[in-house]
């Protein structure tokens, strides 16, 4: 392989990481939003509760984008035996 083609692979498994980690991060950010803003209005303090909604979201989107992302990274696994094998 030349340098070329191993910062190709380089940077297209940062991007599968990005494309795979960002929907659960942007969820994670968006309950933990929500709830700071519910928690500053009603004055309630319990972590918990955001640790456990934050938990529950994560959950939710595996539930959802499982299938997509054990899929995408069939394909990356795919490519990179392929590369592997023409040498």
């Amino acid at each position: 392989m030349t340098n070329a083609e191993v910062l190709d692979v380089v940077r297209q498994t940062f991007m599968l990481a990005l494309r795979i980690a960002l929907p659960f991060l942007l969820v994670s950010m968006l309950i933990g939003l929500v709830l700071a803003i519910l928690q500053a209005a009603t004055s309630i303090n319990e972590q918990t509760l955001m640790f456990v909604l934050k938990l529950v979201g994560i959950v939710v989107m595996i539930f959802i984008l499982g299938s997509s992302v054990l899929a995408t990274m069939q394909g990356f696994f795919t490519d990179i035996l392929g590369m592997i094998q023409a040498g």
